[in-house]
């Protein structure tokens, strides 16, 4: 099967757009409320800050533009999702035809990518992990672009201590990308010696310590708590010397089998494993640079720290990595004989948001089961029975409390836990449950 040259730009688009059609309307039809860290995100949203008590800030930046200008259409908050999931897509196909000059590969190399759960069942849900994607593909491509460039160009410089920046505001384990990245130039400066250094490199870490000191200002005033909390989901504070051994091996275990689908998909393009590695290709350094050594650093953590490295922490890790299984094995690849593998992509491709659509229909305990809108119109009912005033504030947990901030027509800001201290600065109050509303 051959695949015209001319047209890899309209399968990119009509891929792409297919992807975001699908995962914006499956999620839409099936989930009854917005699931668990998009409502997390959107109660923070109405609140904003430069920091929150699980996060930094920018999860919650882009969902609360986007509920300034839709309002509560929960079919926004996934599309939202999606927006940033083909921006990814589109830096990665962009990313990799100048690694290979050939279209086509630099398509086959995203559609690798499609088989893997965290950039298709697990989209739907707004979250940091989503929130990093472009700032990922965006950094690597520029970091490429003075990496591979004969001339250092300030913007180039500038766009990736900015995009490194929003990366880090959108969760701090972006820092494994840029520690890669880093060690990269390093070794190639200062060890190798394959190029100079050049003072244009500093307009990087420039750049993003100014992008980041609101962030870090207010982290200092706030005891750090962002921090705090990362660490004790990590599960360091219990730690032990076997989950040194434990965790390592369960983390290698578990991105074994998430990418089960890419190896299979692989597998119909290749068929045969022959690799002809040179130490001095630029371009297969720069590729493991960015796809294998933030993984390491990962397994390292866990096993120097005992760390229990949770599975959608890794969510941004993979981007690149078609691209990277495409160079490896690209004289194994039959551009004439791809039917085999767009078999297996259209299977995989509509297999995922099939079972989306089976999990959500057939099981209704689940987060995006919950009747929030329901518990909003009820309370807004119970309110106007005893107060003239508007719902403006609204006190208790990220969820139960940010579903009623979402719902409620007045989108009341959240304003954190239930508190004595907070009730007694409210005009009017009212209390069901766990969750206060009220106006000021």
């Amino acid at each position: 099967m051959t695949i015209n040259n001319k047209n890899i730009d309209n399968v990119f688009y009509i891929f792409v757009t297919g992807h975001l059609i699908f995962w914006t309307l499956i999620p839409s039809i099936t989930n009854h409320n917005l699931p668990l860290d998009t409502i997390e995100a959107l109660a923070w949203g109405s609140n904003l800050d430069w920091g929150f008590n699980k996060h930094p800030p920018m999860s919650a930046f882009f969902p609360e533009v986007f509920y300034k200008i839709f309002g509560s259409q929960d079919w926004v908050y996934y599309l939202l999702s999606q927006i940033f999931v083909i921006v990814s897509f589109y830096y990665i196909f962009k990313f990799s035809n100048e690694i290979f000059n050939n279209k086509v590969l630099a398509l086959i190399s995203v559609l690798l990518i499609e088989t893997i759960y965290f950039y298709n069942f697990t989209t739907p849900e707004f979250n940091v992990n989503v929130c990093q994607l472009p700032f990922w593909s965006l950094t690597v491509y520029y970091s490429w672009k003075i990496y591979s460039g004969k001339e250092i160009k300030f913007l180039d410089c500038f766009l990736v201590g900015l995009f490194a920046a929003f990366g880090f505001l959108s969760k701090y384990l972006f820092i494994y990308l840029l520690v890669s990245i880093d060690l990269l130039f390093i070794y190639l400066i200062f060890f190798k010696k394959d190029r100079k250094f050049d003072f244009k490199y500093l307009i990087t870490l420039e750049v993003f310590l100014v992008v980041l000191v609101p962030h870090l200002i207010w982290l200092n005033n706030n005891e750090f708590i962002t921090i705090t909390y990362g660490l004790a989901r990590a599960g360091l504070e219990q730690s032990s010397f076997i989950d040194h051994i434990k965790f390592p091996i369960f983390f290698l275990l578990k991105q074994v089998g998430i990418l089960i689908p890419f190896l299979i998909l692989s597998w119909l393009l290749f068929k045969k494993i022959k690799l002809n590695l040179k130490s001095k290709d630029k371009k297969l350094i720069f590729l493991l640079a960015i796809n294998i050594l933030p993984i390491v650093l990962m397994f390292l953590t866990s096993l120097i720290t005992g760390s229990k490295i949770r599975t959608m922490w890794m969510t941004p890790f993979y981007l690149f990595f078609g691209t990277l299984t495409v160079y490896l094995f690209k004289a194994q690849i039959n551009l004439n004989k791809l039917k085999p593998f767009l078999i297996g992509f259209i299977f995989f491709f509509f297999l995922s948001p099939v079972l989306y659509a089976y999990v959500s229909i057939s099981k209704d305990n689940k987060r995006t089961d919950y009747p929030g809108k329901e518990i909003a119109i009820k309370t807004q009912y119970a309110w106007d029975q005893q107060f003239n005033s508007k719902i403006n504030v609204v006190l208790g947990d990220e969820w139960s409390a940010g579903n009623l901030s979402y719902h409620l027509k007045s989108r009341p800001v959240w304003d954190g836990f239930v508190a004595r201290e907070k009730l007694d600065q409210l005009k009017d109050y009212m209390c069901l449950d766990n969750v206060c509303v009220g106006s000021r």
